[in-house]
């Protein structure tokens, strides 16, 4: 898997939109998988043998213009998330300090573990509202795709989540690259 063409951040800003624009969402059955409530990582695992986290970075950055206005600097992990060494999904998350020196073990010590396990495991992150975008063949992402080997021949689409924690909010953005679209709209 070559990423050297690019460095991290791989992430950028976008346009999200709320979920409830039905007119600008995917045909199904990428839809579905979009708007689906519950843990992606525990959606993903049912589709493979071998299900990994591939760290592409992480440290404290200022978010991406309009990404998360309320805060000047957050903790940035991206990853991708592979399926039987397949990259299916470039996720980006954005913590608050605030909530990273509350939770440091947790968030600091996931390693290649996904993310997902501990936000869906625990009863103090609360999933909230989804928003949804979607990229360009000319994209940063797009980019990243190509640099898998998987080829951009139209839009991709991700979602935006955001979690609940005490007082902070959290936000975990999911990008479908090509190889997970082939597979889940075949």
């Amino acid at each position: 898997m070559n990423v050297t063409s690019l460095s991290f951040p791989y992430g950028e800003s976008i346009q999200w939109f709320c979920a409830d624009r039905t007119d600008k969402l995917p045909p199904s059955p990428l839809k579905e998988w979009l708007l689906a409530p519950g843990s992606l990582t525990k959606k993903l695992k049912t589709c493979c043998n071998q299900f990994e986290v591939k760290v592409l970075g992480e440290g404290q950055l200022a978010p991406f213009k309009d990404e998360y206005p309320q805060q000047g600097s957050v903790w940035v992990r991206e990853v991708l998330l592979c399926l039987d060494n397949v990259p299916w999904v470039f996720a980006r998350t954005l913590i608050p300090l605030s909530l990273l020196s509350e939770r440091e073990a947790d968030f600091l010590g996931l390693g290649s573990r996904p993310l997902g396990e501990l936000l869906f495991s625990q009863d103090n992150f609360i999933p909230g509202r989804i928003e949804v975008a979607s990229f360009d063949t000319g994209s940063r992402l797009a980019h990243l795709a190509a640099s898998l080997d998987q080829r951009v021949e139209h839009l991709l689409w991700g979602r935006r989540r955001y979690f609940h924690h005490g007082q902070d909010e959290m936000i975990v953005s999911e990008i479908f690259l090509p190889a997970a679209e082939r597979a889940i709209c075949q």
